[in-house]
Parts: structure tokens; C-alpha cells; sequence
């Protein structure tokens, strides 16, 4: 089992990025048919999240809801870098998810998708694939 290290350009400050193809390839190009796929991203202001890909207004409406919640400037935040929000915003998703796969399959909702979240960007980011046996 080895960990798959990916790497990723995000082009706003706020972004979800559907990375579902890239880790279903992952599970396709494995030796493992049946098992437990772990996506981890090592940022402090990204993170990874499963939600609705049919309708890209999912998206739009997640990028106006946080951003409405946790805004980017406040004379509060302490945090001298300026991107208190950004950290915030992670803190509220996760930086990993642990899913199932059988006969190489994803098990995902019709209408589920796996997001990597900007609230930093845009950067270069990087995130981790961990492929494990039943």
C-alpha cells in the first residue's frame, strides 16, 4: 500500500473542485478491488468534502454561504497573515475523508461528488490518496 501523492493548481480564493475521476482512477489502477480509499490534504485553509455534482449551483450556493458566514476581513480576527477566514472555513470541512470502494467502484450517492476546498487560494495544493485492502 503506498500513498499516492497529487497535486492541484486552484484559481480563486473560494473553490470546489470535483477530484471524484482522480481517485475513482486511483482505486481503477490498484491492485485492490475491495477496500477503504483515504483522501488527505495537509493545508490549514483547504480541505475535502462530498456533496452534490448534477447541479453546479451546489457549488455557487456552498461558496456564498460560507463566505456570507465567515467573512474574509474582520477587525476581530487575530490571526496577522489575513487569511484567519481561510482557516475557519477548514476547520468547519475536514482535511480527509475515508470512503469505501467494491469491484473497484467508488460507493457514492447518485448524485455525490468528492471536493477539494479552496478558502485560500489561489495556491498550488497538494493532497494524498491511501489505498487500503478489505
Amino acid at each position: 500500500m503506498k500513498t499516492i501523492k497529487k497535486t492541484l493548481i486552484t484559481n480563486k480564493r473560494t473553490e470546489f473542485l470535483d477530484i471524484s475521476n482522480i481517485i475513482q482512477q486511483e482505486i481503477d489502477n490498484s491492485k485492490i478491488d475491495n477496500g477503504i480509499v483515504v483522501i488527505f490534504t495537509p493545508h490549514t485553509t483547504a480541505g475535502i468534502t462530498i456533496n452534490e455534482n448534477a447541479d453546479p449551483d451546489v457549488k455557487t450556493d456552498l461558496d456564498y454561504k460560507i463566505n456570507k458566514m465567515i467573512p474574509e476581513y474582520d477587525s476581530n480576527y487575530l490571526h496577522s497573515e489575513g487569511n484567519s477566514d481561510s482557516h475557519l472555513k477548514s476547520s468547519l470541512f475536514s482535511p480527509s475523508l475515508s470512503l469505501i470502494f467494491e469491484n473497484k467502484k467508488l460507493i457514492l450517492g447518485i448524485w455525490q461528488a468528492i471536493y477539494f476546498c479552496e478558502f485560500d487560494g489561489p495556491r498550488n495544493r497538494k493532497y494524498y490518496i491511501k489505498i487500503i485492502s478489505d
